[in-house]
């Protein structure tokens, strides 16, 4: 038995930039995890998913080459759009996921994809030792999310020009630390990058879920609901947020950029 794999680069308005994702598409749930992260390792990329059908929906379950981890949007929306384009998924259908972080869903609006996804407030909290060094910018305000640090630095220009100590970052209590200020350029709010050397992923290239922090501080400070966000890492990806309650709108296009087999389904 062999199954199917895609490639696709996720937040990304053209082949070869947003984030890339692997999307595996199981025939039934699986619960070898040791299995799911082999295979994540040898995908090496920043997440691997994992789809398998349900009665109501998919199981999706998100694996990074070290480690699984309980939200990804880049992802989610890579599974979602491989669903439609493979045809399990009728176009005009809702994607339903069970995950690790409830249920999330996904819908094509025009050409884009926009998921529904939980708010991670970050509540300003103290800064922690190291951090600064270890980013080599200093923080005007750094917050705690469920999942990350969220660390506001002066412009643009700093953004993008942080050459991180990875080894100290994977020291701290968190999954990641979001690092964003306000967009110099009139397309988009905000800027942003996101490491997580603790993860496996020294820089994400584009996160879904480090919008769903990035989107509540902005709208905080900007007074909009509706905000674009540029992930100015090398490969670069645009998302678009809106805040509804206690929920997160995403919404960004998917490229896939080869499909296969994974035929080596035993560890």
């Amino acid at each position: 038995m062999s199954i199917p794999l895609h490639h696709v680069d996720a937040f990304a308005d053209e082949p070869f930039t947003g984030n890339p994702a692997a999307v595996c598409l199981l025939p039934e749930r699986t619960s070898d995890e040791r299995w799911m992260q082999l295979v994540a390792r040898d995908m090496n990329l920043s997440e691997t998913a994992f789809v398998s059908p349900r009665s109501d929906g998919f199981d999706l379950r998100w694996f990074t080459p070290a480690v699984e981890v309980r939200l990804c949007g880049h992802a989610t929306l890579a599974s979602a759009h491989v669903l439609w384009e493979s045809k399990r998924l009728a176009a005009d259908a809702t994607a339903r996921f069970h995950t690790l972080s409830g249920w999330l869903t996904a819908r094509r609006v025009a050409d884009e994809i926009e998921l529904d996804f939980p708010a991670r407030v970050a509540v300003e909290a103290p800064v922690p030792e190291g951090l600064e060094k270890a980013l080599g910018a200093a923080p005007l305000f750094v917050g705690r999310s469920a999942d990350d640090y969220l660390v506001v630095v002066a412009d643009e220009k700093t953004v993008r020009g942080l050459k991180p100590d990875f080894v100290s970052l994977r020291e701290l209590p968190v999954r990641g630390v979001i690092v964003t200020s306000r967009s110099s350029d009139a397309r988009f709010d905000f800027v942003s990058r996101f490491f997580a050397p603790a993860a496996g992923v020294d820089e994400d290239p584009v996160t879904g879920s480090a919008h769903c922090a990035l989107a509540p501080h902005w709208r905080a400070r900007l007074h909009k609901d509706a905000l674009v966000g540029w992930q100015a890492s090398a490969r670069g990806g645009r998302v678009s947020v809106v805040v509804t309650g206690d929920r997160v709108l995403l919404r960004g296009r998917a490229i896939t950029v080869a499909r296969g087999e994974l035929v080596s389904i035993t560890s």
